[in-house]
């Protein structure tokens, strides 16, 4: 394990899944030996409404007021429901430059994000879920809406032909944490034969087979629930080095975008 403890960054728009997102973060926090700062941006168009100078800054006191005390009302639920402190910081200006400048700053080892409602356009800001995979190059957490992290309690881990990513470093320690198979799930092409995947002979594992079609993301969604699996580990540089098998790099960010099991997501 990492001698010092894991920075972990917590992105929160402080919508109605923030509990949710805490929750699973203090989850992973407490396998790893990690602490978590969450970090809020607020738009100024958000914030500005008034004409006058005077109600502009009025307004911004109302408004920062307000922000302080949502994030204490969930850091207050987080330590009374699961015994973890975290800290926090909030902001006020263009989203993804905030956000860009905090991780800059701040080097955090885990990015954790909240899953993307389907009925809204983004995050916090505009595609901040892509802006996040292609700003930060280290490990980033997307909590799903359903079979989400529970602190203290054992997990299902499942991942893609059965292979860790090589650059999820607390990997041994996630895995001591959970008393069922390594779930490994394979993609081919139709009429293809599957070719033999070399699985550690350290690792206990459960393979599944599934045919790439228009349904595969659809189907392997609905599989993950169906298995109960809390976390799914993603190759997010992932490459298709057997022409056989019918996973592909869309086919990954298809799985970000659409699974509801929570994601780890290893981003070089």
């Amino acid at each position: 394990m990492k001698q010092n403890r894991y920075k972990i960054l917590v992105l929160s728009d402080l919508k109605e899944t923030t509990d949710q997102v805490l929750k699973s973060t203090a989850g992973l926090a407490g396998i790893v030996g990690g602490d978590i700062t969450l970090f809020h941006v607020k738009k100024p168009i958000d914030v500005i409404e008034r004409e006058s100078q005077l109600s502009a800054f009025r307004t911004i006191n109302e408004k920062n007021l307000k922000i302080k005390r949502r994030i204490e009302r969930h850091a207050n639920h987080l330590l009374k429901e699961h015994n973890k402190q975290i800290g926090y910081k909030y902001t006020f200006g263009n989203v993804k430059n905030e956000i860009e400048e905090f991780i800059k700053a701040n080097k955090p080892d885990i990015i954790v994000l909240g899953k993307r409602n389907a009925k809204s356009i983004s995050l916090i800001g505009d595609n901040i879920t892509d802006f996040v995979l292609k700003t930060h190059k280290g490990i980033v957490m997307i909590v799903g809406n359903e079979n989400t992290i529970e602190p203290n309690q054992e997990l299902s881990i499942a991942a893609l032909d059965g292979k860790i990513p090589v650059n999820i470093r607390f990997a041994k320690e996630l895995l001591s944490c959970t008393t069922s198979p390594l779930k490994s799930f394979k993609f081919v092409n139709k009429g293809n034969d599957l070719t033999e995947t070399v699985l550690s002979p350290n690792l206990k594992t459960e393979e599944y087979v599934f045919e790439r079609n228009e349904n595969t993301v659809q189907n392997f969604s609905n599989y993950l629930l169906k298995k109960k699996i809390n976390l799914l580990l993603i190759d997010g540089d992932y490459k298709n080095e057997k022409q056989k098998e019918g996973l592909n790099q869309s086919d990954i960010k298809s799985f970000i975008k659409k699974t509801n099991v929570s994601l780890l997501i290893s981003n070089n």
